[in-house]
């Protein structure tokens, strides 16, 4: 079983800033040259996240619009209390949608769902530089 990782830089807006990575980590597979396993795809940083939808202009709007009920970005959070940064609620957006995502990939091509893509949300309250790891196992 070989093991290879690879960083993406990618550019955000913050603000449930929304990308599509799935290109980029289906390059990455391409590249590697592994046919079968599994690849997990982290974000550093602890006001991002990672997960799976389908990318299109209505889940586009409704995500942030659901998260906005979950976590507000005008209530008090005590990490603000803490830090002073006003992005408490980036944090706890964050932890609930979870840090990566793994999926298993056959004949070098991912085994996503025909309207399934991996996304990056950055919820911080600034644009920022983003790091996605994906990290391949596989032969």
């Amino acid at each position: 079983m070989q093991v290879q990782t690879v960083t993406i830089k990618i550019n955000t807006e913050g603000h449930t800033d929304i990308i599509d990575v799935t290109p980029q980590v289906q390059e990455t597979l391409e590249k590697s040259g592994l046919q079968e396993g599994h690849l997990t795809v982290f974000i550093s940083g602890s006001t991002a996240g990672v997960t799976t939808v389908e990318y299109e202009p209505g889940l586009l709007k409704d995500i942030p619009e659901a998260l906005e009920k979950i976590a507000p970005t005008s209530k008090r959070y005590h990490h603000d209390a803490t830090w002073g940064d006003g992005n408490g609620y980036a944090h706890v957006r964050a932890s609930m949608v979870g840090a990566s995502f793994t999926v298993p990939f056959v004949n070098g091509r991912m085994l996503l769902g025909t309207w399934q893509q991996i996304i990056v949300l950055d919820f911080d309250n600034r644009s920022r530089s983003r790091n996605v790891v994906v990290q391949l196992m596989g032969e």
